[in-house]
């Protein structure tokens, strides 16, 4: 009886024990697939709970997979679509002088955006700062140091642009709204915030509050977009002023030149300096708009990392080096140092006469045919390098990666779109001026560089880290008399085929590792064998040297093409940039298309074209730190 008790006891023990086994397995599977807020956790169904119909039922309906995590990003991605829709709408009915719409309603609207995403900033810096203690998860791929000290550069640009704006202001403080003073005062102020923002937390995984962090995050991708297309289409209507003037000295009288002037109608307080600020801040846009769609960039990856659970894995950490990128780099800079030029006597020579205007054109498209066609061909070596390397790719999700690929094809499209619409306008047009034959390849290069520099930036950030392979070795291992295992010491005896393989006797595999069959009782091989092993010494160091330098060539051959498509890429984001911009100036597409449409399609492509190059350096660098 005391025996059947134990045996009771212990079988009762063992039941216990498997359900709580259970148990605990089940709670873990369904952390691991339910992502839930704690606010929204509710009690446990019992067991004795029925199911079906009942209450168990419709809680395992509302805790699926994803909920409600896939709910608050679906929406927090609809409500900053509607602020993105709303903005632009107010925006485009002000440019096209809608009544009742005036610059005032679209600042006040921005401003307002600007001050949400300010409070909302500085509630998530105070309530991270009173969890020090607590340790947060981090992407290490996002918010890299290189970026954050890009985005600090346009930004300190873009605070000297507001200031320009304030002085613009207080000159002409009589007639102008009193929103014009209070938007670049509270831009400076979202700029610093947002920097400071961006440098600290670019990396976080937010893992709490996350619903309504989804909310404040997007409405901060949102803002930053708007912005970005406020400074868009106020340097469009600047550019367009000027284009308008410049087509009168090519001869296209039958355009219509009304100058679309918002100046203000009084006087400036200080002439002289209103002059250089309405002028100053119109250089400074590129500028502007470049940091408003980086922080817009790296705060998506920010709102794509709430609620992400990754591998706590350490990433090599890269750094730029000089060293074996010097060709390439001289190169570049002779590129850079060309644009520069080129862009000077375009702007100096550009509508001062009909044939000044020509001669400017020639030149940018010979000077652009000859960069187009050298990056072209550094791009394809580059593939054809890569062709012949061995290396697997990255496929793990990464939300920073995967955006620089969707932005380096969506981006590209926008200069896509113009290409093509030149390359039509070339062939339909039935005056074709002496410029216009240097469009043709001009824009067929343009298609064909983009489309080989896309390939080579996204197969280069999606390769892994190349393993080093001289410290790749081959443990070969023997079994002795004793059943040790004991390193043989040399690698030859293998690769000449002897050490018993010329007998018929095959090593055999032991735990991946290739075992000898068995020696003499101290470890040691035949003597015999080991003489025979002497007479045939073909050395293998030949082969891994040569190897070696094959693979250093083909690195450093790597290296300087990405430092020289770096710079060439820098170099051309200039002219666009700064106002050197042929497909506005050359006059056969608007022959073609009709001035308004073919305006309209180069307003709408132009930013997407000039943010391409930006980022495509971007990356490149980043290529050039890993290669």
């Amino acid at each position: 009886m005391v025996l059947e008790g134990k045996a009771s006891s212990l079988s009762e023990a063992t039941l216990r024990s498997k359900k709580s086994r259970l148990k605990k397995s089940a709670s873990a599977a369904a952390a691991d697939e339910w992502e839930l807020e704690k606010t929204d956790e509710g009690p446990l169904p019992s067991p004795s709970q029925p199911k079906g119909d009942g209450g168990g039922g419709r809680l395992a309906f509302f805790m699926g997979r994803g909920y409600p995590q896939k709910n608050a990003e679906i929406l927090s991605s609809q409500y900053g679509l509607q602020l993105f829709l709303a903005g632009l709408l107010l925006m485009f009915s002000w440019a096209v002088h809608a009544v009742g719409i005036t610059k005032s309603a679209v600042l006040s609207y921005l401003i307002t955006l600007m001050l949400l995403q300010i409070l909302w900033m500085a509630w998530y810096i105070c309530r991270l700062n009173a969890q020090k203690r607590l340790i947060q998860d981090k992407d290490t791929h996002a918010g890299a140091r290189w970026l954050k000290c890009g985005i600090t550069l346009f930004a300190v640009i873009t605070l000297i642009m507001d200031s320009f704006k304030i002085g613009y202001f207080v000159g002409y403080s009589d007639c102008l709204s009193v929103t014009e003073g209070i938007f670049p005062v509270t831009h400076a102020a979202h700029t610093l915030l947002q920097v400071y923002f961006l440098w600290c937390h670019a990396k976080d995984i937010i893992q709490s509050f996350k619903t309504l962090e989804r909310f404040g995050v997007i409405h901060s991708v949102f803002t930053n977009l708007l912005l970005w297309t406020n400074g868009v289409l106020t340097e469009s209507k600047h550019q367009l002023n000027e284009h308008k003037e410049r087509l009168i000295t090519l001869g296209f009288v039958n355009i219509s030149i009304e100058l679309d002037d918002h100046a203000p109608h009084c006087n400036c307080t200080t002439a002289n300096l209103c002059s250089v600020f309405s002028q100053g801040t119109y250089y400074l846009y590129p500028f502007n708009i470049e940091y408003h769609i980086l922080a817009s960039t790296m705060l998506y990856v920010l709102w794509k990392n709430i609620g992400r659970k990754i591998e706590h894995l350490q990433q090599h950490k890269t750094s730029f080096k000089f060293q074996g990128k010097t060709v390439g780099t001289v190169l570049g800079l002779v590129v850079f140092i060309t644009t520069i030029a080129i862009v000077v006597v375009y702007l100096i020579q550009i509508g001062r006469s009909k044939i000044k205007s020509e001669l400017a054109l020639i030149m940018f498209y010979l000077y652009a045919i000859v960069v187009l066609a050298l990056m072209c061909a550094a791009g394809i070596v580059a593939l054809l390098i890569y062709r012949l390397e061995e290396r697997s790719l990255d496929v793990s999700k990464n939300p920073a990666r995967k955006l620089d690929a969707d932005l380096l094809v969506g981006t590209a499209s926008g200069s896509w779109f113009l290409s093509w619409g030149s390359i039509l306008a070339i062939i339909c047009a039935q005056i074709h001026p002496t410029y216009s034959w240097y469009n043709l390849p001009y824009s067929i290069l343009v298609i064909i560089e983009k489309s080989v520099q896309n390939l080579f930036i996204i197969e280069s950030i999606h390769r892994e880290d190349k393993v080093n392979d001289e410290i790749k070795t081959l443990r070969i291992l023997t079994v002795s008399n004793g059943s040790t295992l004991s390193p043989v010491p040399s690698y030859k005896e293998i690769f000449n085929g002897t050490n018993g393989i010329d007998n018929g006797e095959l090593p055999y595999v032991f735990n991946g590792n290739i075992c000898l069959p068995e020696s003499n009782g101290n470890g040691t091989l035949d003597e015999e064998k080991s003489q025979a092993n002497n007479t045939v010494t073909p050395s293998t160091s030949d082969f891994s040297l040569y190897g070696r330098n094959m693979a250093v060539n083909k690195r450093s051959i790597l290296k300087n093409i990405a430092a020289f498509l770096f710079l060439c890429n820098l170099s051309l984001w200039i002219p666009p940039a700064f106002g050197c911009r042929p497909e506005y100036d050359n006059g056969l597409e608007e022959m073609v298309f009709g001035f308004e449409p073919w305006i309209i399609v180069v307003n709408l492509a132009m930013p997407f074209s000039i943010f391409y190059r930006m980022h495509s350096a971007a990356s490149l660098f980043e290529v050039s730190c890993k290669t």
